[in-house]
């Protein structure tokens, strides 16, 4: 099986920048790109930049890559979000036109929890509606008096990065702090000097609550009507999240109702929202969803964009995609991603036809990491070898369910060999099967295939490879050499192993340009080989 490969594209890819980003986005992205740009909030010109051919779209929030804007993109790869809220993404749309969805989840976090305690200062003092009776002329201490943090119970819903940095914050106020989630582990917790409760206790316990959850399914107005009746009265909630996790409703009552001192608010049901009835509430001081927005956390969230869009554009897996299975990717895994996806390509070359089932064997020191990514590597491979060229980390699990093909990844801590090792069986639905051995030496952590089968190599997976299986007899070799130079096809290297003399050897040349069905096959015919497979690796 010899597919001919097109020229690789030399023009730049064009990257469509479709919101107002920082600065240092440009400069991480670099000058190997073409950059265009539009205004995103109007659809029609958003629609009209993508019908143009982009390879990635970056944005913020205001614009909306829906199905649509998907399907009139031409040659689009990756939607980068800069921020981390990705309700404007229809993530299962991009998944299934193999499109890489990339945001930045860190780059606001402690933006994020700081503006939540100054909501949570700015509600404890009434510092918002203080300042506006000042502004009117008004001086009215005895009106606006507020209350302490300190020896306060601040309840944190919600214990992920931004709970946890608010409850470091909060300590230094001399705070007790606890927290509700269900998804930490209470030893965790304890570490940070932190209890964990069940929801009830810390809204019954709670003299503060401030809320750090996604809106979910599950999530949706869980601070509401009935949680609500559980507070202290003299409680005071912040929700600078998602809006809907605090039922706006349920809140104005208990304020209205003298059931909850104050609120302090960033996110909204729905947004904008200039009309609220909490806003007419002195005990409610509240912002326009300005998490994200300080000059540092945008600076950030351009950078890291940049960085996954130069990364996914290179072919590289980004640690940022929230739509790539596969899990976290440790740091030792990642060499091992190419190495995989080219002894896949290997292959599924030598079978001759598309493998059913890929089973991965991680070996040795790397084993002690969570590799089930390489089972998507394994798949893109073998895609990419009978030509399926748009093959991503995204679409691949994809494309091999539609071809009935599976992989699976096992690990094992043995290995004699080497310090790590990697073992990869293909195996076609009409029982043929090959193995391949491949591993990552020295401090350059350079590819080699080691073993095809039961013969021993040390062969760098290059971009042109020559496989002959022949029964090991003299003159073979000077045959081969004279047929690819009659050829005009120069010999970087050869390598040639056997399991006896006389018995069956394989050869294994790495050539300097492709080799041509016909020269297959006059290889093949001049030295009565079992099989000659010519091997091209798509970067």
């Amino acid at each position: 099986m010899t597919i001919k490969r097109e020229a690789r594209r030399v023009a730049k890819p064009v990257v469509l920048i479709a919101e107002e980003l920082s600065p240092a986005t440009l400069e991480a992205l670099g000058p190997d790109f073409h950059v265009v740009n539009c205004d995103g909030a109007d659809r029609g010109q958003l629609l009209a930049a993508l019908a143009k051919g982009v390879d990635a779209v970056l944005i913020r929030s205001a614009t909306k890559m829906d199905s649509e804007a998907i399907g009139a993109a031409k040659g689009l790869k990756v939607i980068a979000r800069a921020g981390v809220g990705l309700d404007n993404v229809d993530i299962p749309a991009a998944t299934a036109a193999g499109v890489m969805v990339v945001n930045a989840p860190t780059s606001n976090i402690v933006s994020a929890a700081e503006l939540a305690i100054s909501l949570l200062l700015a509600s404890a003092r009434f510092i918002s509606p203080a300042n506006a009776a000042l502004r009117n002329g008004k001086w009215a201490r005895s009106k606006f008096t507020g209350a302490e943090l300190f020896e306060k119970t601040l309840g944190i819903v919600g214990f992920g990065r931004i709970g946890q940095l608010v409850a470091s914050r909060m300590q230094a106020f001399g705070m007790n702090v606890v927290a509700y989630d269900p998804y930490l582990q209470p030893a965790r917790a304890a570490q940070l000097g932190v209890k964990l409760v069940d929801l009830d206790e810390l809204l019954k316990t709670s003299d503060f609550i401030t809320i750090h959850l996604p809106k979910t399914k599950e999530t949706a107005n869980l601070i509401g009507v009935e949680a609500l009746k559980k507070v202290k009265p003299a409680v005071r909630i912040v929700n600078a999240a998602r809006g809907g996790v605090l039922d706006e409703a349920a809140l104005f009552d208990a304020i209205t109702e003298g059931r909850v001192a104050g609120a302090g608010l960033d996110v909204y049901v729905t947004e904008p929202c200039t009309d609220s009835p909490l806003f007419a509430l002195d005990q409610v001081v509240a912002t326009p969803h300005l998490g994200a927005s300080t000059d540092e956390a945008q600076e950030r969230a351009g950078i890291a964009v940049a960085v996954s869009v130069r990364k996914a554009l290179a072919g590289e897996l980004v640690p940022d995609a929230v739509n790539v299975k596969g899990g976290i990717i440790h740091e030792d895994i990642r060499p091992s991603l190419p190495l995989v996806e080219k002894m896949s390509e290997i292959a599924t070359e030598l079978l001759g036809e598309l493998p059913v089932n890929i089973d991965v064997t991680v070996k040795g020191e790397i084993a002690a990491h969570d590799g089930s990514i390489l089972g998507i590597s394994a798949l893109k491979g073998a895609l990419l070898a009978v030509g399926a060229e748009e093959v991503t980390y995204v679409n691949a699990p994809g494309l091999a369910t539609e071809r009935g093909m599976v992989s699976a990844v096992t690990n094992t801590a043995e290995c004699h060999e080497y310090r790590s090792m990697i073992t990869l069986r293909a195996t076609t639905a009409t029982g043929k099967a090959m193995s391949i051995e491949g591993t990552l030496m020295g401090i350059k952590q350079t590819q080699k295939i080691v073993g095809i089968d039961s013969f021993r190599l040390d062969l760098p997976p290059t971009d042109n490879i020559l496989f002959i299986r022949y029964v090991d007899r003299p003159g073979i070799i000077g045959i081969v050499g004279q047929t690819l130079g009659a050829a005009k096809v120069n010999i970087a290297a050869m390598q040639v192993a056997r399991s006896e003399a006389g018995g069956t050897a394989l050869m294994a040349l790495t050539v300097d340009s492709h080799v041509s069905e016909d020269i297959v096959a006059r290889v093949k015919k001049d030295t009565d080989a079992e099989f000659v497979r010519s091997v091209f690796l798509v970067d």
